[in-house]
C-alpha cells in the first residue's frame, strides 16, 4: 500500500481524473499554500488552475458545457484538494452547491443562463442561508423578499457566506409570505432567490452590499463575508425553480450533498495531517532513535492512519448512496460527524508528534491545526448531525409493539 484511503471500483475515467488532480495538488497548491494562508491572500492562480481543468463544472451535465461526472468523483477531488489546502476545496464547494441547486431544482431558463458559465468557470457561485442570530435553526429566517409588481424586493443581513466577495451568483434563502398565508409552518414560507452581481466589496448591485472579509482563526485565502439587503430588488424568474415556498427543501437537498464535501474536505486534511506526521516521526531523533521507534509515537500512528481509513470509507459510502437515487440524509450525517471529529484528532496527533515545532508558522501542521475546527461547524455543528442521525435510525428501527 503506497499510500492510505484508496478507492476501489473507480472507472478508468475517475482514476484519470483523480490523478491529475492529485499532480496539480502536489505541484501547484502545496509549495504555495501556507505561504498564502499566512498572508490571508486569495488563489487567483490556483483558481484558474482550477478553471483549466474543468473543476468548476466536474458535475455539471455534459449538454451544459460540464463534465457530468458523479458525486463520488467530486468528493474524491475535494479530499485530494484538501489535502493541499482546505481553503480551496471551499471555493470550489459553495460554487458546486448552487449549479446542484440549479441543476435540481431550477426552471429550464436558469439553466439555460448559468449552467454553462457556471461550468466554465465564468460566473461563481455562493449560497446564504444563515444570518447574524441564527445558526443551526433555519426556520428562524428573518430576511423577506416581498413581492412588488414583477419584481421581490429582499430585505435582512446574511453570515457567513464563503466566496461572498469573488462570487457572481448568491442563492440567499428569505420569507416569502407571498401565497402562504400566515400561520403557515416556517419552512413552507422560504425562497430561494438567485442574486446576481459584480465581484468584490462594497455596494455590488443597488440595494446589496458586500462588507469586507470576516477575520477568521484558519480558512483563510477563501473570502467569508456577511451579505446586506437594503431594498434589493430582484426580477420573479430569478425565483429559483418559479414557485415560491421551496426555498427550504432546495437548501437543504443542496446542504446533504454538501455534507459529503465536507466529509471529504475532513478526510483530505486527515490525509496530510497522516503524512505531516509520519514523515517527522522519521526524522526527529530522541534516545538515540527515531521517534517512530517508539512504542508510543507507532501507537499514535496506528490510531491516525485507522481513522483516515475509516473515515474516507464512510464518505465514499454517503457519495455513492446519492449517486444511487436512494436517501442518503443518514450516511452524509454519518460521514461529516465521523470525518469532521477523526481530521481534528488526527491533525491534533500530528501535531503533537511534531513537539514544540508544531507551534511554529514554520511548519505546515501549526496550519492544520487552525483549519480542522472549521470543519466541525460547516454544512451544521456534530450536534445536529447526531440529531439527523439518531431521526433517521428511529425511522429505520420503529419498535414493533
Amino acid at each position: 500500500m503506497s499510500r492510505l484511503a484508496r478507492t476501489s471500483g473507480l472507472t478508468d475515467v475517475q482514476q484519470e481524473i483523480l490523478a491529475t488532480v492529485r499532480d496539480f495538488v502536489d505541484k501547484e497548491i502545496l509549495p504555495v499554500a501556507t505561504e498564502l494562508e499566512h498572508r490571508d491572500e486569495y488563489p487567483s492562480q490556483i483558481v484558474e488552475g482550477l478553471k483549466e481543468l474543468g473543476l468548476f463544472g466536474l458535475m455539471i451535465p455534459e449538454e451544459y458545457g460540464g463534465l457530468g461526472e458523479s458525486l463520488l468523483t467530486y468528493a474524491l477531488c475535494v479530499e485530494e484538494i484538501a489535502r493541499g489546502w482546505m481553503s480551496v476545496s471551499g471555493i470550489i464547494n459553495t460554487h458546486f452547491i448552487v449549479a446542484y441547486m440549479l441543476k435540481q431544482h431550477g426552471t429550464q431558463e436558469q439553466k439555460d443562463s448559468f449552467l454553462p458559465r457556471m461550468a466554465a468557470g465564468e460566473v461563481r457561485g455562493a449560497f446564504s442561508m444563515s444570518e447574524p442570530a441564527l445558526g443551526s435553526d433555519v426556520s428562524a429566517i428573518t430576511s423577506k423578499g416581498i413581492k412588488d409588481g414583477d419584481d421581490y424586493v429582499l430585505n435582512g443581513q446574511k453570515m457567513w457566506l464563503t466566496n461572498g466577495g469573488t462570487s457572481s451568483l448568491v442563492a440567499v434563502l428569505c420569507r416569502s409570505d407571498e401565497g402562504h398565508p400566515e400561520g403557515t409552518a416556517p419552512h413552507k414560507s422560504m425562497t430561494t432567490f438567485l442574486v446576481e452581481k459584480e465581484p468584490g466589496f462594497g455596494e455590488v448591485r443597488p440595494g446589496l452590499t458586500i462588507p469586507g472579509k470576516i477575520d477568521k482563526m484558519g480558512y483563510k485565502g477563501v473570502d467569508t463575508t456577511e451579505l446586506i439587503m437594503d431594498d434589493l430588488r430582484i426580477p420573479a424568474n430569478r425565483v429559483l425553480g418559479g414557485v415560491t415556498g421551496r426555498g427550504f427543501y432546495q437548501m437543504l437537498d443542496g446542504v446533504e450533498v454538501g455534507r459529503v464535501n465536507v466529509a471529504a474536505r475532513g478526510c483530505g486534511v486527515a490525509q496530510r495531517a497522516f503524512e505531516l506526521g509520519i514523515s517527522y516521526a522519521q526524522q526527529r531523533h530522541t534516545f538515540g532513535k527515531q521517534i517512530a521507534q517508539h512504542q508510543a509515537i507507532q501507537f499514535k500512528l496506528a490510531e491516525m492512519a485507522t481513522k483516515v481509513e475509516a473515515a474516507h470509507a464512510m464518505m465514499v459510502n454517503a457519495a455513492r448512496k446519492k449517486d444511487s437515487g436512494e436517501r442518503n440524509d443518514l450516511e452524509a450525517g454519518m460521514a461529516k460527524y465521523l470525518a469532521s471529529e477523526y481530521c481534528k484528532e488526527v491533525v491534533e496527533d500530528a501535531f503533537r508528534i511534531h513537539g514544540g515545532y508544531g507551534f511554529s508558522k514554520e511548519y505546515e501542521i501549526e496550519r492544520l491545526y487552525r483549519e480542522a475546527p472549521m470543519l466541525l461547524i460547516g454544512e451544521g455543528t456534530a450536534e445536529i448531525q447526531k440529531m439527523i442521525i439518531g431521526r433517521r435510525l428511529l425511522e429505520e428501527y420503529r419498535f414493533q409493539g
